[in-house]
């Protein structure tokens, strides 16, 4: 069997990369489909979920590279000559070819785009990193290129599906031997008829199916929104708890942020709570070390962490569900030293604990700027209780704090 291609037989080079294809994205799909589908509220369960898309993602990349490959090798090679004489039947499957090669390109590509912005687990398994050139950690552009994917999936589906068909059709209806020329034997081929060929309009039509199958989440409306960056709610009133030392200023917040970090699969995921609610009563010139109180309520349901954050509101999480607030409260003490820290206790899912946060505060007029930051275990409240690998799921959280308040 020659190697390269004949204009009436392919060679063995184009007959391996179409096989080799093939199974690729056979085996692509189910594995997809099984990860996103794949519960996440166990131990054992969040394994298999994070090696179904470790698989997925790293065989992406295979189907990448062997595409490109592929595609390098056709240009070298003539086309042999569709073997019916029908125009229509010819430009269809021109269509669909061109369609094939598209979709091997843009759905790896849109996939690993949205790997890279991604801050999260299952990482792709080739020594390549998880990151690509210009491309940032941002939720917003994953969830583009997510949504993207997902329709350049059905769009490549579809084009097996019809692909198959035609082939069948050959095979079984007209019996002119499409199939045979594909697969390695050793049998002459049949010399396809002469044929006006279709120019560029096969291509031209596959790329506008591209296309539309790109906007189309977008102009449908279907692009998923992600968790309102609101500015922090505040309450002007002082704390009915507040002692005296706490009956000064009270200072309103402008804006400010509470952040978190988390340590998934060895990686960092940064995220925040952008709504929350505050009241603080402050007075630096307060007798004694305690000199104001703050209180705090986070809204859960808001929480922005990369692609996990729908994770994270699940049962065995935050359960926004049953508990959709979080609560800080406790006084601000100055130490001997000057330092600032809120005694405060934590509340999340009805589990509370003390939690100490030291804080920096500058104030110019009557404008102050707090930031902080400490560090709490999550299993204190019952935070991921079935994740019991520190390698999936480390035990330490870090909050952060960056808040403008007025007096």
């Amino acid at each position: 069997m020659p190697l390269a291609n004949t204009s009436s037989s392919y060679g063995t080079i184009a007959k391996s990369f179409h096989w080799i294809t093939a199974l690729l994205v056979l085996a692509l799909w189910p594995l997809g489909w099984f990860a996103n589908s794949w519960p996440y509220d166990t131990q054992e369960a969040f394994d298999t979920k994070w090696l179904l898309f470790s698989l997925h993602k790293t065989l992406g990349v295979a189907l990448f590279i062997i595409a490109l490959a592929r595609i390098g090798w056709t240009l070298t090679q003539p086309h042999p000559r569709h073997l019916g004489e029908n125009r229509v039947e010819s430009l269809a499957a021109s269509t669909i070819h061109w369609l094939l090669y598209g979709s091997i390109i843009a759905l790896p590509i849109t996939g690993w785009i949205e790997h890279a912005a991604s801050e999260g687990y299952a990482p792709i398994l080739w020594p390549f990193g998880q990151d690509l050139p210009f491309i940032p950690k941002d939720v917003p552009l994953a969830v583009a290129f997510a949504h993207m994917h997902v329709a350049l999936t059905w769009v490549i589906l579809g084009a097996i599906g019809l692909h198959i068909a035609g082939a069948l059709k050959h095979t079984v209806i007209d019996r002119d031997g499409t199939l045979a020329r594909m697969w390695f034997s050793r049998k002459t081929p049949p010399t396809p008829p002469e044929g006006k060929p279709h120019g560029a309009l096969p291509a031209l039509l596959a790329t506008a199916v591209l296309a539309a199958a790109l906007v189309f989440p977008f102009v449908t409306g279907e692009e998923q929104s992600q968790a309102p960056v609101a500015a922090a709610e505040v309450s002007t009133e002082a704390p009915a708890a507040a002692e005296s030392p706490a009956e000064g200023p009270i200072w309103t917040v402008q804006s400010g942020t509470i952040g978190l970090s988390i340590t998934q699969m060895g990686s960092a995921v940064s995220g925040s709570f952008p709504d929350f609610t505050a009241t603080i009563a402050y007075d630096p010139e307060a007798p004694g070390p305690q000199k104001g109180q703050a209180d705090v309520t986070i809204d859960i349901a808001t929480l922005a962490l990369g692609s996990v954050a729908a994770q994270a509101q699940g049962p065995d999480y935050f359960d926004s569900a049953q508990h959709p607030t979080a609560t800080y409260s406790g006084p601000i003490v100055e130490a001997e030293d000057g330092t600032l820290t809120v005694d405060g206790t934590l509340t999340i899912k009805g589990h509370a604990a003390s939690v100490a946060l030291p804080f920096t505060l500058t104030i110019e007029g009557d404008t102050a700027t707090a930031s902080g930051t400490t560090t709490l275990d999550r299993r204190t409240f019952h935070v991921g209780d079935s994740m019991t690998d520190e390698g999936s799921l480390a035990f330490p959280v870090e909050i952060s704090i960056e808040i403008t308040a007025t007096r």
